[in-house]
């Protein structure tokens, strides 16, 4: 197990057999494995599989069930297609006989091609912006020390985060502004494993928000059932990035987010999408 804060370790996986892989969790206070780390591990598990000229563009997966942080997750690859330009991979991660997470992934061989991006929004600067650690200063709620401090990322919200309360008008947009705590390295593989790894944190942000709705508040229930990412531009994870957000709709105890990367310079790196079981 590693602490929260060392993201490095989590993108870390050791071989434990053909194309299989065993990665450690991250301690955090719901006892839960995070729904990022899965999503950044089957990620990381199926690079390995692939040549170094191919990059991943797409992944679509399933939560299947709750993982346990004191328990190891072994990951195990199946090549699917392995083409002139593509090859795709599907990942089991598992603690014991039980299956957490499922995941399909499509690799390719760069190519030439016509190029547009929806533009970056008129943001506000993250510096401007308040730490989790202000906007949770004097907060005794449950998971306070773990939002305030003990996450991988630095991340500042706009309008002001909904840890403990969600003030002002309701409305389904939001922009999140995050770097890594840690100087990753310059392999650009490591922060697209990355990216993966800081997406699950506040997708379904934008359903509560929406609803007048704060994580601490009675009786709210979230749960991330499905993830699907296309990744773009490179980027850092360990500069600013700007996560656009809203929620086009929630339905029958089932809420989407959606959310679009920048980079701060504007590049588009990812473009990421969440159903997940909401209760409020």
């Amino acid at each position: 197990m590693s602490t929260s804060k060392h993201l490095l370790d989590v993108l870390s996986l050791t071989p434990d057999g053909d194309d299989a892989f065993v990665g450690h969790p991250q301690v955090i206070p719901s006892g839960r494995v995070y729904g990022g780390e899965l999503v950044a591990q089957a990620q990381v598990a199926m690079s390995h599989t692939v040549g170094d000229d191919r990059r991943i563009h797409s992944l679509h997966g399933y939560f299947l069930r709750a993982g346990d942080v004191r328990t190891p997750t072994r990951w195990a690859v199946q090549r699917l297609r392995d083409g002139r330009n593509f090859s795709v991979r599907t990942v089991q991660g598992m603690q014991g006989d039980r299956v957490l997470f499922h995941a399909m992934a499509s690799f390719q061989v760069p190519g030439q091609g016509v190029e547009h991006q929806e533009p970056m929004p008129d943001l506000p600067d993250p510096e401007g912006l308040p730490t989790s650690e202000q906007a949770l200063a004097g907060s005794t709620v449950r998971d306070a020390e773990y939002w305030s401090h003990d996450r991988s990322f630095d991340i500042r919200h706009s309008p002001a985060a909904i840890y403990t309360t969600s003030d002002g008008e309701p409305v389904r947009r939001q922009t999140v502004w995050l770097r890594a705590w840690e100087t990753l390295p310059d392999d650009p593989a490591v922060h697209r494993s990355a990216l993966a790894y800081v997406c699950d944190y506040t997708l379904l942000e934008p359903i509560l928000r929406q609803h007048g709705a704060a994580w601490s508040d009675d009786g709210v229930v979230t749960a991330s059932l499905d993830h699907a990412m296309w990744w773009h531009h490179d980027g850092r994870m360990d500069d600013w990035v700007a996560l656009v957000q809203e929620s086009p709709v929630a339905l029958r105890g089932l809420g989407l987010g959606s959310a679009r990367l920048y980079s701060r310079d504007g590049a588009l790196l990812a473009s990421v999408t969440q159903e997940g079981l909401v209760h409020l």
